[in-house]
């Protein structure tokens, strides 16, 4: 869940091409237009891409820490032409 409210991006699986299968809510589903994984330098990194009325290839491009248990990064929103630094933490079930 993101800190800041309740948006969730639940992650669902993933394999090992890097494709991510993920839900994004805001409480009602937002399409996920595309959501992959990569291992890099900083390590492991999380890219999802919303399509869906009001959110028109919205990103984001988080970092998780694993330190925190965190996915952190940035959320880009087009249509507004804005960034925002924003955290997910984890919703244990």
């Amino acid at each position: 869940m993101r800190a800041d409210g309740g948006y969730v991006l639940e992650i669902r699986g993933a394999d090992l091409s890097g494709v991510l299968d993920a839900g994004y809510f805001n409480p009602k589903p937002i399409r996920v237009s595309r959501a992959v994984w990569m291992q890099g330098g900083e390590g492991l990194q999380v890219a999802v891409e919303l399509n869906d009325v009001g959110y028109p290839g919205a990103t984001y491009v988080l970092k998780y820490d694993a330190q925190a248990d965190q996915l952190v990064g940035k959320y880009t929103q087009p249509q507004m032409q804005q960034t925002f630094d924003i955290e997910f933490v984890r919703q244990v079930q």
